[in-house]
């Protein structure tokens, strides 16, 4: 693939990270990691882009630009060309459902994100 984009757990993920990328690709990370062996990049000449959110506002008050970023982001993921790592979303928050989500996840076979959402009333 051209591009990664690493949220969590980039340490676990690197090498599978830099294997599927094509020469020339970009991985893009959010996330601290901590030390990552980048000689993996070197052969394919494979880029990093390390994002932190608010530094274009520290260092120049470009507020707007994030939501422009969000926008254009929806859009991507409207036209299907970003994919979500949504596994399952189980619904509300309550006692039932995250204690149905905690049992998944202490199972180890959860594959992409478990989502819980809203609040019963």
């Amino acid at each position: 693939v051209d591009y990664v984009a690493s949220l969590t757990h980039t340490h676990i993920h690197f090498a599978a990270c830099t294997a599927v990328l094509k020469p020339f690709g970009k991985l893009a990370l959010i996330d601290d990691p901590g030390p990552l062996d980048i000689g993996l990049m070197k052969r394919k000449s494979q880029s990093l882009h390390w994002e932190y959110m608010p530094t274009k506002i520290m260092f120049n008050g470009d507020v707007a630009s994030h939501g422009r970023i969000l926008r254009r982001l929806c859009e991507l993921a409207d036209n299907g060309q970003v994919q979500s790592t949504l596994g399952k979303n189980l619904g509300n928050i309550n006692q039932a459902n995250l204690l149905e989500a905690h049992r998944l996840l202490e199972g180890g076979a959860v594959i992409g994100k478990l989502v819980l959402s809203g609040f019963d009333k």
